[in-house]
């Protein structure tokens, strides 16, 4: 009988998952964007820049907020995971004081994982890293 019971996964697979991943995440942040525009909390109060833009700005300006979002939402899962990693070492280490994992996972898994028009055009802040309860709101 062989001893190859433990099978290496290659890194061509691993990136294939990956990329798959991203598509992914993408493609269901988009579904969820379109959900979230329709509440009255996510309308801006002042003019919105992209009511003046014509059609072909604003669908450069959509282009460019899926090339953007792609590089920055992997980078951003990537740190969302290694803050739950270390978050939940934290919380092991600490004998289960939820309040210093908290304090770690909070700001790693909140944030924008998608880039939006509005963040290219400045009219709202890109927020890679959430804001806790404890911040001032800016």
């Amino acid at each position: 009988m062989s001893m190859n019971c433990v099978r290496r996964v290659h890194p061509k697979r691993l990136f294939i998952v990956g990329a798959v991943f991203c598509v992914l995440l993408v493609g269901t942040g988009g579904a969820v964007l379109a959900h979230g525009e329709e509440t009255p909390e996510a309308r801006p109060s002042s003019p919105s820049t992209s009511s003046s833009l014509s059609s072909p700005e604003e669908a450069g300006l959509q282009a460019a907020c899926w090339f953007v979002t792609i590089p920055y939402g992997a980078v951003k899962v990537a740190y969302a995971i290694g803050g739950g990693i270390v978050g939940g070492l934290a919380w092991v280490i600490t004998g289960g004081d939820t309040e210093v994992a908290q304090s770690i996972w909070i700001p790693s898994m909140t944030g924008d994982y998608i880039v939006q028009p509005q963040h290219l055009t400045g009219e709202k802040p890109l927020r890679f890293v959430g804001v806790t309860s404890n911040d001032p709101p800016s």
